[in-house]
């Protein structure tokens, strides 16, 4: 190959594979090189550099100078000094100098060696071009065109590369056959043997987020934030929405005029069902929205543990539920706080028998059992591991001395008669002050009956929760 035909192949390779040019001549460098020291010996030190004003690779053999007679010299590695000083009249003895060798002529295995080389330094380039473009896009939109399945997995031809679609990241009762157009989301790009992994997924919370966010405006605009997402692929989500300016509706804004928005989601998932919800930094208030469409009587929160219970009517145990556990489940995968939902019999009951084993503490009346539970104390173990500042706030206990007494035979009662609270009840002993305001049970005090003071109790949090929002919104005014 001469000069011309060389600069024209790097050229073209260069154009067509987008390569830089200098991982050709690279390329092209090291494969003379591997030819060279066939021809020289292992031990011969060579370089190679790419002429760009000839166009041709020429190829140096350093030699070390000496001074010997010409039939002592090793011709590989040595010089006499009188020829090296032809080469360069400034070389001393012990000296380096490289001299240009004529590049060797390539066998059928030089050549084959050299076109590896080549194919692999041009191979690695191109991984680190697709590594280097797709790392940008993780958390993207990918589309691609399915091609083939291997292992279960569902391989996606995206133009320049190839990326994987998971078996486990396909919504359950999706078929893809090769020549479907597939949209996806980028979960992951990874380095390995092979060149850059690229893996998707269309099960991913992220992935409904994005879709949202390609059909509603506002989300790309930044008025509408997305604050959550769960999802059970292909049967059901729930999606956490606020907005950034009062006169736009968040919900609505994602449902869209007839529901045109929300519908095409759906459709792109399959017609998996998708609940908006409004979002509210009110723990209360975001559980009540994230349950619709049941209806919340009452809960108990447990701050220092996330935990809430929910009671509901008899008739909304179901509907808070969901189709095996769904609702709850994906309500409580949206809030962060772990759900127990529980029909007002029941808690009745439950509000019962914690009462009497509360009783089973020497000196402790039916009513100040009461004043307990509603404390937030729910087993003889609760009261006997709190701490005296904890017990300090039962009505009827606020004196230091009453405390700790209720604390020695609360343990002594434990010690008797182990801890009986009932089964599914949860343990709430030192609650915060917040917390232990936040309580709401079906239990009745003073006159009123249980309904009423869970009642009074839900509308004083959402009234708080709704002069929250109406300060929020007069700051944004001023």
């Amino acid at each position: 190959m001469n000069a011309t035909e060389l600069s024209r192949v790097i050229e073209s390779v260069s154009k067509d594979r987008s390569i830089k040019r200098e991982i050709i001549i690279s390329a092209l460098e090291q494969a003379m090189l591997m030819a060279a020291q066939k021809k020289y010996g292992q031990h011969a030190v060579l370089e190679a550099h790419y002429n760009t004003d000839s166009g041709e690779i020429d190829l140096f053999l350093f030699k070390k100078v000496v001074e010997s007679e010409p039939e002592m010299l090793e011709e590989s590695e040595e010089i006499d000094i009188n020829d090296a000083r032809k080469l360069d009249p400034e070389c001393q003895l012990d000296d380096e100098i490289g001299v240009k060798v004529e590049t060797p002529d390539f066998g059928r295995i030089d050549a084959q060696t050299a076109k590896q080389v080549i194919f692999q330094k041009v191979r690695d380039a191109e991984r680190e071009i697709i590594f280097s473009e797709y790392i940008h896009r993780k958390g993207e939109m990918i589309t691609g065109i399915a091609r083939r399945v291997e292992r279960g997995n569902l391989i996606i031809d995206l133009g320049r590369t190839d990326a994987v679609l998971p078996r486990g990241e396909i919504i359950p009762g999706e078929i893809f056959k090769p020549g479907d157009r597939v949209q996806a989301f980028l979960e992951d790009v990874v380095t390995s043997s092979k060149g850059p992994q690229l893996y998707l997924s269309r099960t991913s919370p992220r992935y409904l987020a994005k879709l949202f966010e390609i059909e509603v405006p506002e989300i790309r605009d930044g008025i509408v934030e997305i604050k959550h997402c769960a999802r059970e692929p292909g049967a059901r989500s729930k999606i956490a929405v606020v907005s950034k300016d009062r006169d736009v509706d968040p919900v609505g804004a994602c449902v869209g005029m007839k529901g045109v928005r929300v519908q095409a989601v759906i459709q792109e998932l399959k017609g998996e069902k998708i609940d908006i919800i409004p979002w509210s930094d009110n723990p209360v208030m975001f559980v009540r929205s994230a349950l619709s469409p049941a209806e919340i009587s009452s809960v108990r929160m447990d701050e220092r543990n996330r935990m809430m219970e929910i009671m509901v009517e008899d008739d909304q145990l179901s509907l808070a539920i969901g189709k095996r556990g769904q609702n709850v489940r994906l309500a409580a995968q949206l809030t962060g706080w772990k759900l127990d939902i529980i029909s007002r019999s029941k808690l009745s009951k439950r509000t019962t028998d914690v009462i009497a084993i509360l009783q089973q503490i020497e000196g402790v009346s039916e009513t100040y059992a009461q004043s307990m539970y509603q404390a937030g104390f729910a087993s003889i173990r609760a009261v006997s591991d709190a701490t005296i500042e904890a017990l300090q706030k039962i009505p009827g206990y606020e004196e230091a001395a009453a405390a700790k007494s209720l604390k020695e035979r609360g343990a002594d009662a434990h010690k008797k008669f182990g801890d009986s609270a009932p089964a599914g009840s949860i343990t709430t002993a030192g609650l915060s002050t917040a917390a232990t305001s936040a309580i709401t049970t079906g239990v009745s005090e003073g006159s009123r009956d249980a309904k009423s003071q869970a009642e009074e109790r839900l509308r004083e949090m959402m009234k708080a929760a709704a002069q929250s929002e109406k300060t929020s919104a007069q700051k944004q005014e001023s």
